[in-house]
């Protein structure tokens, strides 16, 4: 949450303070805190979500074209597969396990390749082989041996995948979700300070 959203917060409990008068203000002081706490915490999730887009895996992953391919390698001296789907995930925002198991069954599936989107997981060669999609048609995968991380046609259908995992979060719906939800709670903190000063003055 901004500091202008949390000062906007804080000059309406200032306001239902001064109506209300001193006995309300410990109450007021309390519900003002676990509010700015929440909606806090939930900007920061917000913030993290709408980081981790499928262009920005792709971006990540495009970082590491050109490094050398070795068997049980994370980084940028040499790596393979699995490690790039989790060094590029992990640059972009998004957890996940280094074993093929873990990413095979991470984020929610996509039905076949024409549905694909840039940042999604490709599971291949029964399981052997995972790469990450780019778009139009490319991937980005570190191959095998004497190969370096790159970027290439698909040479592949749908008989081929395994698998393909969405692991990147929908930030456009993410977004509104935010903004409801943080409309709510000011409405909350509004409700409850006149519902304070309801008491005071009666």
């Amino acid at each position: 949450m901004s500091i202008d959203s949390i000062a906007s917060l804080q000059r309406i409990q200032g306001t239902f303070e001064q109506l209300s008068g001193a006995t309300a203000k410990s109450t007021s002081n309390d519900l003002f805190a676990k509010l700015v706490a929440a909606l806090q915490a939930q900007d920061k999730t917000t913030s993290s979500a709408s980081t981790a887009t499928g262009d920005g895996i792709v971006a990540a992953a495009a970082k590491y074209e050109g490094v050398p391919y070795v068997f049980g390698g994370t980084s940028s001296s040499g790596i393979d597969c699995t490690g790039l789907v989790q060094k590029a995930l992990a640059d972009a925002g998004i957890t996940v396990g280094r074993s093929m198991d873990e990413q095979m069954t991470a984020g929610t599936e996509v039905g076949k390749l024409a549905d694909a989107k840039p940042g999604d997981l490709i599971v291949l060669d029964g399981g052997a082989h995972i790469v990450i999609y780019s778009g139009n048609g490319n991937v980005i995968h570190a191959p095998y041996e004497g190969r370096t991380v790159t970027e290439q046609k698909a040479w592949f259908d749908d008989s081929d995948i395994v698998t393909i995992r969405r692991v990147a979060p929908d930030a456009a719906a993410a977004a509104p979700t935010s903004a409801v939800d943080s409309s709510t709670a000011l409405q909350a903190l509004i409700n409850a300070q006149a519902a304070i000063l309801s008491r005071s003055v009666s």
